[in-house]
């Protein structure tokens, strides 16, 4: 991509690659903490709803003052990105109303957006992508995130003729872990809780990825960015290694766990017993590719490949990931190239709210991470055909029914304020797909 030759020659003519970042918590504080060693990208606005906090993880990330003087902070977002001196927003609110309402205004404004916030991308992230190409700007997944890092790799294996059967990311996860909740979810993660508190992590922002509702996002994103299908009915997460790879994620018909060819899971770094997977891939990310030919498949043997026993299926993968520290990379692929490092195509997987114990009529929801629902991955086709509610819009609703626990909620068994335009966009979405 050559983007620090490009990047190095607008530093030379004084003209910055300008970004402003929305929400400083610790995917932004990851990404502000690489800012000051990339030389010609300068962060100069940054907007969160405690502007005083956003300074103090600045300082934690090692700005000095000089570079926080000279940085705008402030509550109010919306002015932020429309600023003359923003080309590029970094959306990382995590809250998938913001989300959306801050990619739109964006887009509008003509600046290009990172956008971070898987849950806003999953819930909308279709019609925004169709906007930013309407309006000549990049709409792009966050590099450093896994659903990036996956959709670089499958890109990699096609571009090689390789056919892609299975994509995804390795998580910690055990069945019981579905009913996970913020008071729960250290001891799941094996975490220490006064750590935890005493590092700011938000517990219910870190039960998202204990209940299995994170990496359905990730595995919808990847789905709708690279033309995979969703598992019908929810993840598998089968204990795998990357050693395994290849033999597990490979179709059922062959020995795999797979309902089919072209497809994403998420695989788990524990047995269902709680034993650690041998060589887990628990913070990384993979693509499991079958050879075209036989003398492709005598390469993979000749060059040391982990594959099947039939020696045809293969997977590359990689076993780490560094978050927002390596998020520049869609910040200057946007700015410099004008490239996606990743981007919602299709609407081909969506998240759904299911619930995680009996719920009670007039109940108040209380979204991704709460106490009352977790995310499944499911076809986008059967969520509109079924009329499922998506996890972005399972926050502050009450229900108007009795839910039973793993039951999987509709759209009319909540009560969607009329005036919700997130509600209304999405329903927009809905419509231009199910035409």
């Amino acid at each position: 991509m050559f983007l620090m030759e490009k990047l190095a020659a607008r530093a030379a003519a004084g003209r910055p690659v300008r970004v402003c970042l929305v929400g400083a918590g610790k995917f932004g504080s990851m990404f502000l903490s690489q800012v000051p060693t990339t030389v010609g990208m300068n962060v100069t606005r940054i907007a969160d709803l405690r502007p005083d906090a956003a300074r103090a993880a600045c300082l934690t990330v090692g700005w000095d003052e000089a570079r926080i003087a000279a940085t705008a902070f402030t509550d109010d977002a919306f002015a932020a990105m429309a600023s003359d001196d923003v080309e590029v927003v970094v959306e990382a609110t995590g809250n998938p109303h913001a989300g959306v309402r801050h990619a739109r205004a964006a887009i509008a404004a003509g600046k290009h957006v990172v956008m971070v916030n898987v849950e806003a991308d999953v819930l909308a992230g279709a019609a925004l992508a169709r906007e930013a190409r309407a309006a000549g700007v990049v709409y792009t997944m966050a590099y450093g995130d896994q659903p990036a890092l996956t959709a670089e790799i499958v890109d990699w294996a096609r571009a090689c003729g390789f056919e892609v059967v299975c994509a995804g990311k390795g998580t910690k996860y055990r069945p019981h872990y579905h009913q996970s909740t913020p008071e729960t979810v250290w001891e799941n993660m094996g975490f220490d809780p006064v750590k935890a508190r005493a590092d700011g992590m938000n517990p219910k922002m870190f039960n998202s990825f204990v209940d299995g509702t994170k990496s359905a996002l990730e595995m919808a994103a990847i789905a709708n960015a690279c033309g995979l299908t969703p598992p019908s009915d929810g993840l598998l997460f089968p204990p795998c290694g990357v050693d395994d790879l290849a033999h597990i994620l490979r179709p059922a018909s062959e020995g795999g766990v797979l309902e089919g060819k072209g497809m994403v899971e998420t695989v788990s770094s524990e047995e269902r017993d709680g034993r650690p997977v041998f060589r887990d891939l628990r913070w990384g990310v993979y693509a499991v590719f079958e050879a075209p030919n036989d003398y492709a498949a005598g390469c993979f043997r000749q060059y040391g490949m982990n594959t099947d026993a039939s020696g045809r299926y293969s997977a590359m993968y990689k076993p780490f990931h560094l978050i927002g520290m390596e998020l520049g990379v869609s910040v200057l692929a946007a700015a410099l190239l004008g490239q996606a490092t990743g981007e919602t195509r299709a609407f081909a997987g969506d998240v759904v709210a299911t619930a995680k114990r009996d719920l009670k009529a007039g109940e108040m929801l209380d979204g991704e991470g709460g106490y009352c629902v977790w995310g499944k991955l499911v076809p986008a086709a059967r969520s509109l055909r079924e009329g499922l509610l998506p996890i972005g819009l399972a926050d502050r609703v009450a229900l108007t029914r009795d839910v039973k626990a793993g039951e999987t909620l509709r759209q009319s068994d909540v009560a969607i304020p009329a005036d919700d335009e997130v509600a209304a966009y999405r329903r927009a979405m809905e419509r231009a797909n199910a035409a």
